[in-house]
């Protein structure tokens, strides 16, 4: 019972309150706006509900990750206060954080909205801080307020002689990055997909019939060209390597279409290419340059198998694995958005890359894309007409890297595979500094779930990914 009180938001008794001047909402950090912060908790649970008998103080109170935001007036009081923090205090943030402790004092309640106000900041301070999943249990009778808020009600439980709601902010970062990312496919490239080569509708790469070749082709955002032309050099020829070590193919070519102001600018773009072909092994077969236009990058990539790996092979049942290497770190500028695994590897482990998917001898396989692991795990599920599930505190993640952001990032390397039930052992031939472990599912329905460690499954994505459908 103490355990579960401590996880509790609880809110003081309803009163009307005398007009009061403004006040701001803000992040606690020094000792001073700790200690008024404790010091309004023991006046509303201790002194006034009689919750806890001394003080309501608990092991939250010392993780160094919670966070503490106060509301308070402008001759300096303050009127209220709440606290966020990992669900699990004591283990590894897997993006799961909860609210507790909302307490405002009793004459700054109902008038001034100060509980709302803790709350709504609250859910951004989660947001900002990484959180794919921010609940709180409050008592029944702050349910409306929580609704209004947006907040989703779940089971009710009885803590303390009282009824308490479970409710969730439905954080949609996964969701809006989908959308942004790979939503308008469906209608804009749907009719060209798959026509010459059935079971392969959006897919990383595409087998030209009659032959063993597969053929490849990504674009760089001109953004980024712009801003960083030797990275985005490099990056033309990962990604694409990249879609062709998806497919299982080995690359034995490229073509490249560079746009550039003048021919200075476009020089930097081609020694991030020829940096990156050399490393990789890849020859740059041809391609077309043009000048004195904005920048613009775009590469094709061409390989080699008998046995393309098709995106949408899988079915109900089939285990979801991640082999990404985990070296390297953010690219500087892009912090949170791009993982650099690559650019201190050797070429032949570069080479080396490519024979994971056939390793694997996946019924499924994509490379991880712009939309996250979980966008492309959507991906893959859509083309196999399934639901993809994700355990979140099984994923392999680098220790540097939030929970959040691994899922939503561009990781370098990160190859998402479906494989038959029963097959969870790591095949020896992979490199050894690829990191590689069954983190999920395919079951059916459509979308994407995130299961968590008390086994609660929450819509990352509750809708098909790209609108391209089935590949069969």
């Amino acid at each position: 019972m103490t355990e579960l009180l401590d996880d509790v938001i609880l809110a003081g008794a309803v009163r009307r309150s005398p007009s009061l001047e403004g006040y701001t909402v803000f992040r606690a950090e020094t000792a001073a706006d700790l200690e008024a912060y404790l010091r309004l908790r023991r006046e509303v649970f201790v002194t006034e509900q009689g919750l806890f008998a001394g003080s309501d103080l608990d092991d939250v109170d010392e993780d160094p990750r919670r966070i503490v935001l106060l509301a308070r007036s402008g001759d300096g009081e303050v009127l209220g206060g709440v606290r966020l923090h990992p669900a699990q205090p004591d283990g590894r943030d897997v993006g799961w954080w909860r609210g507790s402790r909302l307490a405002v004092k009793q004459d700054a309640r109902q008038l001034l909205g100060v509980g709302a106000a803790l709350v709504r900041a609250a859910c951004a301070a989660a947001e900002q801080a990484g959180a794919l999943r921010f609940d709180a249990t409050v008592q029944s009778r702050n349910e409306g307020l929580f609704r209004r808020l947006g907040w989703i009600p779940h089971e009710r439980v009885h803590l303390h002689d009282m009824t308490h709601v479970v409710m969730e902010w439905p954080v949609r970062r996964i969701r809006q990055l989908s959308e942004v990312t790979k939503a308008p496919l469906g209608d804009l490239v749907g009719a060209l997909v798959g026509q010459s080569t059935p079971g392969f509708r959006g897919d990383d790469g595409a087998p030209v019939p009659g032959s063993d070749l597969v053929a490849a082709c990504d674009a760089i955002l001109p953004s980024m060209v712009e801003r960083d032309p030797e990275w985005a050099g490099w990056c033309a020829v990962l990604v694409n390597v990249n879609d062709l070590s998806a497919m299982g193919a080995a690359p034995v070519g490229l073509l490249d279409a560079i746009a550039a102001r003048d021919a200075s600018f476009a020089r930097r773009i081609v020694r991030g290419l020829a940096e990156a072909a050399q490393a990789w092994g890849v020859p740059v077969l041809g391609g077309h340059t043009q000048l004195g236009v904005p920048a613009a990058l775009s590469v094709t990539a061409l390989g080699r198998t008998e046995r393309p790996v098709p995106g949408g092979g899988g079915a109900p049942g089939d285990l979801l694995r991640l082999s990404a290497d985990l070296g390297g770190g953010w690219r500087p500028g892009y912090r949170g958005r791009q993982w650099d695994s690559s650019s201190h590897r050797t070429s032949a482990e570069l080479r080396a890359l490519s024979g994971v998917v056939p390793s694997l001898a996946p019924t499924a396989a994509k490379d991880v894309s712009m939309a996250g692991t979980v966008g492309t795990a959507g991906m893959l599920a859509e083309a196999s007409g399934c639901r993809a599930i994700i355990d979140v505190g099984a994923v392999p993640t680098p220790p540097t890297a939030s929970t959040a952001d691994w899922l939503t990032c561009f990781p370098g390397f990160a190859m998402l595979t479906a494989q038959a039930p029963g097959r969870t052992e790591v095949p020896p031939e992979l490199p050894d500094f690829v990191s590689s472990a069954v983190c999920g599912e395919l079951v059916p329905g459509t979308g994407v779930g995130l299961r968590w460690p008390d086994g609660t499954v929450t819509d990352a994505i509750d809708h098909t990914v790209t609108g391209l459908g089935p590949a069969t």
